[in-house]
């Protein structure tokens, strides 16, 4: 229960901070509105850094993010046994943290239309820049290829400054790789607040583009993957 747990409430604090600085950023009548990139990416890491220490201090290893849960299991760095209870707190913990934020915002949202290129499923979950399946595809692969290799050479990345360390990554990683699909990173992260938003009766609500959700579910899967292959070759 304690893995269960931290990964609830570690990736609740991570949504909650996250997708509340996508929604400063792009909805009306809020002072953050048009704060720009590298203000979302500086946030979505520190929102990981804290979500990591939350995770930490409840007993869980801070995954926060099934693209590091299920790598790591499927090559020997995390036990199978707690891969169930990780991934239900990291989904959960994102719908929670997703929720929390549609009513935090709820007037914010009543007063922003939807714009005609897209809808607001954005402040909740992932959008390309260039819808092309196959790069964004790859652009996921990348950039949480990239991620995760580095987490793996962080070692126990819930210790001391490590989980600063982890979200300066989350940083880097958005504003050198994030910018053609948002960087999802984490299936529960996108997949979540996706949901959430579909469910949830948020004003002006559009489409949750489901037809897109595969790209942030199995890119950062693969991407993960590779990662750990090539770790367990070098090390």
């Amino acid at each position: 229960m304690h893995g269960f747990i931290g990964e609830f409430f570690g990736t609740m604090i991570l949504i909650l901070i996250g997708a509340g600085t996508c929604c400063s950023n792009n909805l009306n009548k809020s002072y953050g509105k048009g704060s720009g990139w590298l203000f979302i990416c500086t946030s979505w890491g520190l929102a990981v850094t804290m979500g990591v220490y939350v995770a930490g201090s409840l007993g869980s290893l801070g995954h926060l993010n099934p693209a590091v849960t299920i790598p790591f299991a499927i090559f020997g760095l995390f036990p199978w046994s707690n891969v169930i209870p990780y991934l239900l707190g990291q989904f959960l913990g994102a719908f929670i943290g997703a929720a929390l934020v549609i009513f935090h915002f709820w007037p914010q949202f009543k007063a922003t239309k939807t714009d005609a290129d897209g809808n607001n499923v954005s402040d909740f979950a992932t959008r390309p820049a260039i819808n092309n399946p196959f790069f964004n595809f790859l652009s996921e692969v990348i950039a949480t290829f990239a991620f995760v290799f580095m987490l793996l050479n962080l070692g126990n990345f819930t210790q001391g400054l490590k989980p600063f360390i982890v979200g300066l990554v989350i940083m880097i990683v958005g504003t050198g790789l994030g910018t053609t699909t948002g960087f999802a990173l984490n299936p529960a992260r996108d997949w979540g607040p996706r949901f959430a938003y579909t469910i949830l009766p948020v004003p002006n609500k559009a489409s949750g583009e489901w037809g897109y959700s595969w790209v942030p579910m199995f890119g950062p899967l693969i991407g993960g993957c590779i990662a750990c292959a090539i770790q367990a070759l070098l090390v």
